[in-house]
């Protein structure tokens, strides 16, 4: 049997774990710290620590009946560049503009 400290929360909490399951451990501990923190401040510990449990087991639970969360939609394409159409047309109405004066 080992002994595993994690930080979850600003917290530090010695969790048994088998022989050889310390990392392991140790990167579950990182997951549920990386959603209590996700989640901000304003709930007492308990009320984070629940909060971020029933996260993971909805994500697990998606995971594990095929609804995985909707993808983030793709950026939108990148603007064409139309520098020199306009640098183009701005001659030409300057062009228009000195017929005009002259």
């Amino acid at each position: 049997m080992s002994n595993v400290s994690l930080q979850i929360g600003g917290r530090s909490y010695s969790v048994n774990c088998a022989a050889g399951e310390e990392e392991h451990v140790t990167r579950l501990g990182q997951v549920i710290d990386q959603k209590v923190q996700s989640m901000g401040g304003g709930h007492n510990e308990v009320r984070q620590l629940l909060f971020a449990a029933l996260i993971l087991a909805d994500e697990l639970h998606e995971a594990r009946s095929g609804h995985a969360p909707a993808p983030a939609p793709a950026p939108p394409p990148a603007a064409p560049d139309h520098s020199a159409a306009l640098e183009a047309l701005a001659d030409r109405l300057e062009k228009c503009a000195t017929a005009l004066e002259g």
